[in-house]
């Protein structure tokens, strides 16, 4: 089989709610002619993202054309999950023409590309390119070590210096293994938020890199699809920061499961996760929530401090209405107690 014959695959990685199912959305609706197939890897047991693209499947992208890795690193699982997964799709009639990976939030995009290399599968797939999405205004604010442009002058100063923290090397290391970086979210982080933004991911890149603006994942799949980079075989462009480990660590990040009590309201939810943002430092808090007279189940992405919401769907009739929320965060800052107490979930009821 010739590398023309070879499935290519596009790892789409990027930092905790960049956008990176709004992206594959927008691609699943505007294939450009292309049969696709979907993995996504949740970081935490509940599947929110892959049940977001279920619920926008389409002919060339249906939902059993969707698989979903959840809690577990398909570069930590590759014989047990990703190797038959990705066997799985290939084996679909019609087969897929083009394969998506929605990596975790967490997730160190170098180590997946090495899994590429394993013979079962190296000779019938070819990463095709790998875009990292980095979300303008967290960028362009530093959220990314306690002072960015500090650390930033200290590093390009002094290359022995270490002031990196744990989300540092992440988003490093998604950039670092990247051929395009999409900027999402400009119109939040503004032109000057934007050029910041620009700049940061400018001194931390390897090499010159394309960088696209992308509002709300709307981007044409001819910009990003068949890019035809063989990035299996161009390992040594993409270094990382755990290029002289054997293993690559989780243990910086944990997520727990809260289930939640019904809301009376939308806005006392928003309140309770923006208060976990400053007073308990989550990162991420995404999954589902019971508001009190609607027959609807709201959906929740939290970033930090910035909450979005819907209503996604009915409650189905056979299923209980309850909510639960997946809260991520650094190891040392994962306080369940503490974090069921701001959810308004009282401490009894706690696992």
């Amino acid at each position: 089989m010739t590398d023309l014959a070879k499935l290519p695959v596009t790892v789409i990685t990027g930092f905790l709610g960049s956008g990176k199912t709004t992206l594959i959305t927008h691609l699943m609706q505007n294939p450009g002619g292309k049969r696709l197939a979907v993995v996504v890897n949740e970081f935490g047991d509940v599947g929110v993202d892959g049940e977001i693209l279920k619920g926008c499947a389409i002919p060339d992208c249906p939902a059993e054309n969707i698989m979903e890795l959840a809690n577990g690193c398909i570069c930590c699982t590759v014989a047990d999950d990703f190797i038959p997964t990705i066997e799985a799709l290939m084996a679909l009639e019609p087969r897929p023409e083009h394969i998506l990976i929605e990596t975790s939030g967490l997730a160190l995009p170098k180590p997946l590309l090495k899994a590429f290399d394993w013979p079962d599968i190296r000779s019938k797939i070819t990463v095709d390119g790998v875009i990292a999405l980095a979300d303008a205004e967290a960028v362009a604010s530093g959220r990314f070590a306690p002072d960015v442009a500090k650390v930033d002058a200290q590093r390009l100063a002094d290359d022995s210096l270490d002031h990196e923290t744990p989300l540092s090397e992440v988003f490093e290391d998604q950039i670092s293994c990247a051929d395009i970086i999409l900027l999402t979210k400009p119109d939040l982080a503004g032109p000057e938020g934007v050029a910041k933004a620009k700049e940061i991911i400018a001194a931390e890149a390897p090499r010159p890199l394309p960088v696209i603006e992308v509002a709300e994942g709307a981007v044409d799949p001819r910009v990003i699809l068949g890019l035809e980079a063989a990035a299996e075989d161009d390992m040594d462009a993409r270094p990382s920061h755990h290029d002289d480990h054997d293993d690559h660590e989780h243990d910086d990040f944990e997520s727990i499961v809260v289930d939640i009590p019904e809301v009376s309201a939308p806005a006392d939810l928003v309140a309770r996760i923006e208060d976990l943002a400053k007073s308990q430092n989550i990162l991420r808090v995404k999954g589902y929530a019971s508001v009190a007279g609607k027959p609807m189940r709201l959906l929740v992405q939290a970033v930090g401090a910035r909450v979005r919401h819907q209503y996604d769907r009915p409650w189905k009739a056979d299923e209980a209405r309850q909510g639960r929320l997946v809260v991520i965060a650094e190891h040392d800052d994962i306080h369940p107690e503490a974090i069921r107490a701001v959810l308004g979930v009282a401490t009894e009821a706690a696992e």
